[in-house]
């Protein structure tokens, strides 16, 4: 099976570059309702309960201010990822405990774990170069940000 580029999973109208969020949970519910913008999620209460539950076991913010809450879920049938920038930042009890502005969330189903991993796995590798993170904060459209993941996957 063949796993898509990271930019063909985010739909523009999902990203938000101004999250308006001022702590950890509420980031995490405003992500989610971009998500749901896709039309995808058919069980919004249990997709958004997934992503809490994967939170208590362990915090998604990975450090160099970076979060990635996700969840597989029977929530979906397809995976899905959205992104969002926080300008000022969210404590996020991230690893190095730095506060996070840069934003992936996806849902993946529960039968394609395949695909769930390699989606983190690839989306783990793009945000190593501090050059790529410095992008996004400086992209001012949501298509800029599509395009610099883009370009940074045919790397």
């Amino acid at each position: 099976m063949e796993i898509k580029n990271i930019s063909e999973y985010i739909k523009a109208d999902t990203i938000d570059l101004n999250l308006k969020a001022k702590n950890k949970n509420a980031v995490i519910k405003e992500l989610y309702n971009n998500l749901k913008k896709t039309g995808l999620i058919n069980d919004e209460e249990l997709g958004l309960n997934d992503i809490f539950v994967r939170e208590e076991i362990g915090s998604t913010g990975i450090g160099k201010r970076i979060a990635l809450p996700h969840a597989k879920t029977k929530a979906v049938e397809e995976l899905i990822i959205t992104f969002g920038i926080s300008r000022n930042g969210i404590a996020y009890d991230s690893l190095d405990d730095e506060n996070v502005n840069i934003f992936f969330m996806f849902l993946c189903p529960e039968s394609k774990a395949h695909e769930y991993l390699r989606v983190l796995a690839r989306i783990s590798r793009l945000i190593r170069e501090n050059r790529f993170v410095e992008n996004l904060l400086k992209a001012t459209s949501n298509e800029e940000i599509i395009e610099i993941i883009r370009k940074e996957e045919t790397n």
